[in-house]
């Protein structure tokens, strides 16, 4: 069987701040699931993966209104929460939908964490703002008190700034692996991972950061061999020139193109850019794999190779959608990745095939 990462972000969860109630996310949830179980049927393993950037929000906001009364949450453990809490809600749905189609299959939610550096740079400038914005002085008194790093939100007030460095290593990667070996659907690096350190003797340490998750999607897919990272988005496919009269949108673009799109800064620094990284990042470290990111409603159409924007390591001339095979695929709840990519049996018999090309058009 081929594995598949699914990333889904955050605010996927939360649709607009009329529809952010923990019911209300739970229908979000309830309603990505049937394509995903369609994945399972046709031989995928899967591993879906989430965001967590509001969820987090909420936590911290409701530390600083208890804060007379309960000791604040530190980031780490609110990451720690909202993988338990969010987790749960894929593993309810997921399993409610086997159950509906008269399936059954374990289903399991990992504590996932993320190893970091303490000498990554992002802890020298911490620029990833958490929790509630603030008046000028009440964030600086919390600067004072309780250590914190701030910074004003275009104008919207203050929030609390946190590092978010790039993680080096998934602890539970072997488990993972196992479990999905086993037939499970796992659901893991919710929120990125939670941050740690392990110091030389092995002891674990968190830390108060954010990962990233679709760059620890993408590192885990790396490691799990996965063919196939996919991140679903709230946009039917990566554009350049976003919002603007020369707006294009990108079905297949490779490797090197995606990283000359993000230097020239192409993409938002908290949104689609890191999408795209990591994307990229997975496709170059695991030949012969292909990432895709596009709208969350069309999962079915991106698997089918007709929505989404696919990178590859290189041109090819014929586009086939993902079919299970004995490797793995891994897909990103807010990453693309295709290894074994096969042509239908029609296309076959006309004599279609994959080849390298010398060089691509701009």
């Amino acid at each position: 069987m081929s594995t598949a990462i699914v990333a889904f972000g955050g605010n996927a969860l939360v649709t607009d701040a009329e529809h952010d109630s923990i019911p209300q996310q739970y229908e979000t949830v309830s309603r990505t699931v049937p394509p995903l179980i369609d994945m399972v049927e046709k031989g995928w393993k899967l591993v879906v993966s989430h965001g967590n950037g509001p969820q987090v929000g909420f936590i911290l906001r409701r530390s600083e209104l208890a804060e007379a009364e309960v000791d604040p949450v530190p980031v780490d453990y609110a990451v720690a929460d909202t993988q338990g809490a969010i987790g749960y809600m894929f593993v309810k749905a997921l399993r409610n939908e086997l159950s509906r189609r008269g399936l059954s299959r374990p289903v399991v939610a990992v504590v996932t964490h993320s190893v970091v550096s303490l000498d990554d740079p992002a802890f020298q400038n911490p620029t990833k703002p958490v929790g509630s914005f603030l008046a000028e002085a009440k964030a600086k008194e919390m600067a004072a008190t309780m250590g914190w790093t701030i910074a004003e939100d275009a104008g919207r007030g203050w929030r609390r700034t946190v590092a978010s460095p790039r993680p080096t290593a998934i602890l539970e990667t072997q488990v993972i692996r196992q479990l999905l070996d086993s037939g499970a659907i796992v659901v893991a690096v919710g929120g990125g991972g939670i941050p740690v350190s392990v110091e030389p003797d092995g002891t674990v340490v968190g830390v108060e950061a954010v990962v990233d998750k679709d760059i620890a999607s993408g590192l885990l897919a790396h490691d799990l061999n996965a063919e196939l990272l996919m991140i679903p988005t709230g946009v039917p496919r990566v554009a350049i020139d976003f919002g603007t009269p020369q707006q294009r949108w990108l079905e297949t673009i490779t490797v090197e193109e995606a990283r000359e799109f993000i230097a020239s800064g192409q993409f938002g620094k908290g949104s689609m850019e890191p999408k795209v990284e990591a994307v990229a990042d997975f496709v170059a470290s695991t030949p012969g794999s292909t990432g895709v990111i596009g709208a969350a409603e069309e999962i079915p159409a991106i698997l089918a190779g007709e929505s989404g924007t696919r990178i590859v390591g290189a041109p090819i001339s014929a586009t086939a959608a993902p079919q299970p095979d004995s490797g793995a695929v891994l897909l990103a709840v807010n990453g693309t990745l295709m290894r074994g990519l096969k042509l239908s049996p029609n296309m076959a018999a006309a004599g279609a095939t994959f080849v390298r090309e010398t060089r691509t058009e701009p």
